[in-house]
């Protein structure tokens, strides 16, 4: 079988124009789970275009604020993150903000409504494991946690984030909720977790994290005039000593969590190396 040139990308209709804008910067990304989040992201541009996919990948493009924005969902888990995590690095995007949700770790003092800042993540997944060592941490951009932490105080919101390390997992029902046989030792692993000071677990950050430090590393490499990768996550808290929460405080905390998103892509921007844009 004849391989595909990694260039062109094959789960979303997107070329490196279409990621273009904030001058030499690129389109800040907003990657949520679902393309129904993106979709309501997206309600928050103006002048959007959406390119649309048949795996429900659309790309939404627009303003906000006279910033370039794009917004697309990244799927389940890991291996999705790192189809289109990749496929849009390879189309040019430097400034990614996963947009998700979580469940605590941490139920008696991190509750449902609550959103979570990742400053990194635990890699208790197999995706990234193709890519780095499992000895070797991964964390979010330090631009991106000062960028995230001055939004939160401007909205008045700090009161309502912890920053801390997460955990990534592969199985959500088998690893969290102890479905199969392996139950035991799930339980023993998430009880560790929590002994150990981890904040909430989710699906994806450990390969978005995984990707960014591999690909600035090799823009060293190949390319160092161009802008460095930049990525981190905020995290909407749906659930604690119960699994999930009712529809109305998902969708409030959700919103909360889009809230910070657009408020750190403004703070971001205006605190951004201008010689790159």
């Amino acid at each position: 079988m004849q391989s595909t040139s990694p260039l062109a990308p094959m789960h979303m209709n997107i070329t490196a124009q279409d990621l273009k804008g904030n001058g030499r910067l690129g389109r800040y990304i907003l990657l949520p789970g679902s393309d129904g989040r993106a979709e309501a992201m997206a309600q928050r541009l103006q002048n959007v275009k959406v390119l649309t996919h048949s795996r429900r990948h659309n790309f939404y493009m627009g303003t906000w604020q006279n910033l370039d924005i794009g917004v697309m969902s990244s799927g389940m888990g890991c291996p999705s993150m790192d189809i289109i995590a990749t496929e849009l690095l390879h189309q040019g995007a430097r400034r990614i903000i996963r947009v998700g949700t979580a469940g605590s770790l941490q139920p008696q003092r991190l509750r449902i409504g609550s959103l979570v800042i990742p400053t990194a993540a635990v890699r208790d997944e197999g995706t990234s494991r193709h890519y780095l060592d499992p000895t070797i941490p991964v964390q979010a951009s330090l631009e991106f946690l000062d960028a995230v932490r001055r939004a939160a105080a401007e909205q008045k919101m700090l009161d309502r984030i912890f920053l801390g390390i997460t955990h990534t997992k592969d199985s959500l029902y088998a690893r969290e909720f102890g479905e199969g046989p392996m139950q035991p030792e799930h339980k023993r692993y998430m009880e560790h977790l929590h002994a150990a000071g981890v904040l909430a677990s989710e699906m994806e950050c450990a390969q978005l994290f995984t990707l960014t430090q591999v690909w600035n590393q090799k823009l060293l490499q190949t390319e160092s005039a161009r802008p460095a990768v930049r990525s981190g996550a905020i995290l909407a808290i749906i659930g604690d000593d119960q699994p999930f929460a009712d529809g109305d405080i998902v969708k409030a905390t959700i919103e909360k969590a889009m809230d910070l998103g657009f408020a750190t892509i403004d703070n971001w921007s205006k605190n951004e190396d201008r010689s790159w844009l």
